[in-house]
């Protein structure tokens, strides 16, 4: 993976006009911390979110995350694949298909589905997902941005 003196990917993205079709993506690494669970941003106007005991008394094992959270994992991906591009007529579609349990950790996958001439450029179709340490599904979904054009 080509990175900067800093250590971030660079600007432009890791995805280039030569990427393949069937390129996987690198992914990222979380785990589902109570903590963030439960802040003002993510989750904390439903207590079953951050509270263990509530979550117990509507039937979940745990707090679940909210779907937005697996949602900033999967653009953290995009983000250093696509770099700046991702932030330009880049779209991102994702279902959440199974809640996501405090202390879960999750990691996101992509693989490069199509890459379509556009201008000087292209136009990738990336399937990403994400997946617990168990390999269950947990979001799903595609992401499309420009390259080079």
């Amino acid at each position: 993976m080509q990175r900067t003196g800093s250590g971030a990917p660079p600007a432009q993205g890791l995805l280039t006009r030569d990427t393949p079709v069937g390129h996987e993506l690198t992914g990222v690494k979380k785990k589902a911390a109570i903590q963030l669970m439960g802040s003002r941003l993510w989750g904390r106007f439903n207590p079953n979110h951050w509270d263990p005991v509530y979550a117990a008394e509507t039937g979940l094992p745990a707090p679940i995350q909210t779907g937005e959270m697996s949602t900033a994992y999967l653009a953290e991906m995009c983000v250093n694949h696509f770099g700046r591009n991702f932030f330009r007529n880049a779209r991102m579609e994702c279902k959440y298909v199974a809640s996501t349990y405090a202390n879960e950790v999750i990691t996101t996958y992509g693989i490069v589905r199509e890459k379509t001439p556009k201008g000087d450029g292209y136009r990738f179709k990336v399937e990403i997902w994400a997946e617990n340490e168990d390999g269950q599904k947990k979001t799903v979904g595609w992401v499309e941005a420009d390259v080079d054009v």
